[in-house]
């Protein structure tokens, strides 16, 4: 096995991985759940007939809704509703057989915005900590390489596993209606945790194989190392695989999509450690030779 000679390979798959999600957030965007977008949401259960949700929708001067369909009954969003609408509502709920309300949340426009911006923030801010923390624990990595490579080449894994994710819940928002919460922002940031941890686990073997040089050149090095670190990584991804795909299968409906994001982000972050971020200091070096 030779991951680095098939580089290019791994290249192209990501980036047919990546177009369908990436087209998908440039037309449609991610579904935001009312902690991003504000309003109320409303989950009932006994029933699923959608015309019938919607004439009470009408009767009690709900505005701005739209229903979705779920495994025991419906849930609502709808712009902010005061207590009055919500008692009408409920009133009018209670009168059919077996309906009932399970759940309401309202969420403010100042929140929900101040939520985003939170959010953002917390995303590009532990992108930005972690090219310091690789660049720093990498300061005195053998040449040709350098700490900053090490840094790029990890952020440049995030981004890959980040744009996977995010451009399959772009998919699953548009055709299934399914959104994203605080708990998806949480789930990508344990997908950003889990995925750097693998790759400065490759990124410290090709550090010390560098140092230990013997001679071969900077692409065998890291080949070696690659072929080193695989069975470890493999084992502690395919653990961890297993109890997120019993929990998605089994668990609550509540964590349901957030545990989706996170099976699919340390799929990715897998593959991306493996077989994107350490070839790219390979093709980095590349370039480099080629310019002097």
């Amino acid at each position: 096995m030779n991951p680095i000679k098939h580089r290019k390979l791994w290249y192209s798959i990501s980036l047919l991985v990546i177009a369908p999600g990436a087209i998908a957030l440039l037309l449609w965007g991610l579904k935001p759940s009312i902690d991003f977008s504000g309003g109320t949401l409303i989950e009932i259960e006994g029933t699923k007939d959608k015309g019938m949700i919607q004439e009470l929708i009408e009767k009690s001067k709900i505005e701005g809704s739209t229903i979705t369909i779920t495994e025991n009954g419906a849930t609502i969003r709808a712009k902010l509703i005061d207590e009055n609408i919500h008692k009408s509502f409920k009133a009018e709920l209670d009168k059919v057989e077996g309906a009932k309300e399970l759940r309401v949340e309202t969420v403010g426009p100042a929140v929900s915005k101040e939520i985003t911006r939170n959010a953002f923030i917390s995303v590009a801010l532990a992108s930005l900590l972690i090219v310091f923390y690789v660049a720093y624990s990498f300061r005195r990595v053998p040449k040709p390489a350098s700490s900053w490579e090490f840094g790029i080449a990890a952020i440049i894994a995030l981004i890959h596993d980040v744009l996977i994710v995010t451009g399959v819940f772009a998919i699953l928002g548009h055709f299934f209606g399914v959104e994203i919460d605080i708990l998806f922002i949480t789930a990508i940031l344990t997908v950003v945790g889990f995925s750097v941890h693998d790759t400065i686990v490759i990124f410290d073997r090709i550090r010390e194989n560098l140092i230990r040089n013997t001679g071969e050149s900077f692409e065998e090095i890291v080949d070696r190392s690659i072929l080193e670190m695989l069975p470890r990584t493999l084992s502690t991804s395919f653990l961890v695989w297993i109890i997120l795909l019993i929990l998605f299968l089994f668990g609550g409906e509540t964590t349901k999509y957030f545990v989706l994001a996170i099976l699919i982000g340390i799929f990715s972050g897998t593959y991306s450690s493996i077989l994107n971020a350490s070839p790219l200091l390979v093709t980095w070096q590349g370039f480099k030779r080629k310019r002097k």
